[in-house]
């Protein structure tokens, strides 16, 4: 019988695998080989995802400063406009922040605008 080789290393591989794979239902977390499949899918997604978040947290805080902007009489487009060019350089979570916790300094970077877009 030939002499086993690699054992430690391929329990170590196994065993991370089943770690990563806790949770899951059925076979998902007992078979190696679905395990395995289940937990490079979920590495793939978890590596989209991260990029997703991303976009879906900018989006929500220009939501954010469109609708502060508006109630306060300009559109997005044009407050950005302004904030360029009244050399204003704040990012959008920042302003969206503001915009929800301090009316007033977020009316004061409005007039600032304002009087930058003429």
């Amino acid at each position: 019988m030939p002499r086993a080789r690699k054992g430690a290393a391929s329990r170590r591989q196994r065993k991370r695998i089943f770690k990563a794979a806790e949770g899951y239902v059925g076979g998902r977390r007992k078979l190696l080989r679905t395990a395995k499949e289940t937990v490079m899918r979920a590495m793939r997604y978890a590596t989209r995802d991260r990029k997703a978040r991303k976009r879906d947290f900018r989006s929500l805080w220009i939501v954010r400063v469109n609708a502060a902007a508006r109630e306060r009489g300009l559109t997005y487009s044009r407050f950005i406009e302004g904030l360029k060019k009244a050399n204003i350089t704040l990012d959008r979570k920042l302003m969206a922040e503001i915009a929800v916790s301090d009316p007033a300094g977020f009316d004061a970077i409005i007039a600032k605008v304002k009087a930058a877009l003429g």
